[in-house]
């Protein structure tokens, strides 16, 4: 019955969409059998019987954010509740959801990314070599896809081995070359000279067939194409990249202060979430190679 008249309150009053209170109503009845599963009743209940619930939710191994979405609901229906004074006390009162923990994609593996850096699978056109030019540039500097589009000619410094990068908020920072990618963005440039020999351009690195600024889309599009003739990974972004190029680091060697410069990071904590995959990788060799572990 309380249910019911919560129900016809969102339909009525609050013009919720149909679906909407279908949602409503199933998680509804889904907590109400679970407290007549242990003799008690809706409005009685108190904030141990929904940690109960969320505790068994959880064993039958519902997302965090499932379980989330049914405590909002509980929320709702019970400050609905007090708001009809048909209960004092509101159980849900100082609960919070669980933290959401977010899955990171996994990063491109060294096999994935010497297949993707072999010249064959590019054009031997001025289209190919920036394609190619641009993810190279992408894996050995885990620039952003912003930075990659804004870098201008002046920016790149060849007898210093860098790279003025502008990053977020206009901040800018010097990312050091590989000598093997300064040869790739010397014959780029090579290329792209030939190319655009006595045609006005866009004072940038990089540029379309037109000799305009690149753009978020092309830049997207290409990466994911080239991304799609290597791997079956689900994320083929320019971001996917940047991860990797911090991963192969960590992996390497290399010191999370380091990498934070790198990346441009402005906090530490910013860049420990490219960690994720590295303790992965850490877990199944300490898994395959300890003695104890040995059947």
């Amino acid at each position: 019955m309380l249910i019911g008249q919560f129900l016809n309150y969102l339909q009525k009053e609050k013009k919720y969409a149909l679906l909407t209170i279908k949602a409503y109503a199933k998680d509804l009845q889904d907590f109400q059998t679970f407290i007549e599963q242990q003799q008690q009743q809706i409005e009685n209940v108190n904030s141990y019987d929904i940690r109960a619930w969320i505790i068994a939710l959880s064993e039958k191994k519902l997302s965090e954010r499932s379980i989330n979405r049914k405590l909002a609901t509980l929320k709702s229906f019970y400050k609905f509740l007090q708001k009809t004074q048909t209960i004092k006390y509101n159980p849900t009162e100082g609960l919070t959801g669980l933290k959401i923990h977010k899955k990171l994609p996994l990063p491109f593996s060294q096999a994935e990314m010497t297949n993707l850096l072999d010249p064959s699978l590019f054009k031997d056109n001025f289209e190919g070599v920036r394609d190619y030019t641009i993810i190279y540039l992408l894996y050995t500097t885990g620039l952003r896809r912003s930075e990659l589009i804004g870098l201008k000619e002046k920016d790149y410094n060849i007898a210093k081995k860098e790279l003025k990068v502008t990053g977020k908020r206009n901040k800018e920072r010097l990312v050091p070359l590989l000598n093997n990618t300064i040869e790739v963005l010397h014959n780029y440039q090579h290329v792209k000279s030939i190319f655009f020999k006595n045609k006005p351009v866009d004072n940038y690195l990089f540029l379309t067939q037109k000799g305009k600024k690149m753009y978020d889309v092309l830049v997207y599009r290409l990466i994911n194409s080239y991304l799609s003739k290597v791997s079956v990974k689900q994320k083929k972004s320019p971001h996917m990249l940047r991860h990797t190029f911090a991963t192969h680091l960590l992996n390497n060697g290399a010191g999370l202060n380091d990498i934070k410069e790198l990346l441009g990071h402005s906090s530490l904590a910013a860049t420990q979430i490219y960690t994720h995959s590295s303790i992965e990788q850490l877990k199944n060799i300490y898994q395959q190679t300890h003695p104890r572990n040995k059947k």
